[in-house]
């Protein structure tokens, strides 16, 4: 059984670095702002195998990092961190929460009730669009 629980900033690099860029140095995967966001990770059998960060601006949160261990990908844990996400945003009242993200990952978030905007762009060769949900 997987278990989400909300982590310290440092422990996001290692998985995000694995999952999302690891043919980068591992301190591109630290953002400047780390330490001013709320993380959470999930755990299978005690181990962290995915993670995801919320910052907040008023009422409007974004999610940044979202990212599972490869081989833990397509087992419905990147869904569980995500529904965990949505609900501890609408706990907190948000209006609003949105990401950045990866254009071939749009169809995943659609299915949660992110809509997507007109806003792209392109960052270390990969596509991005704007994805949002309102509370």
């Amino acid at each position: 059984m997987a278990v989400v629980e909300q982590i310290f900033p440092a422990l996001t690099w290692r998985i995000r670095h694995l999952a999302m860029y690891p043919e980068q140095p591992y301190d591109f995967v630290k953002l400047e702002n780390d330490f001013d966001g709320i993380h959470f990770g999930i755990y299978e059998n005690y181990e962290l195998i995915g993670v995801v960060s919320l910052f907040t601006e008023g009422d409007v949160g974004q999610f940044r990092k979202m990212g599972v261990l490869p081989e833990s990908q397509h087992k419905g844990f990147g869904a569980q961190l995500l529904n965990y996400l949505i609900d501890f945003c609408e706990v907190q009242k948000l209006t609003k929460l949105w990401c950045n993200a990866r254009v071939n990952a749009k169809e995943f978030y659609a299915k949660f009730g992110f809509t997507e905007t007109n806003q792209t762009y392109s960052s270390s060769g990969i596509d991005f669009v704007r994805m949002e949900m309102k509370f």
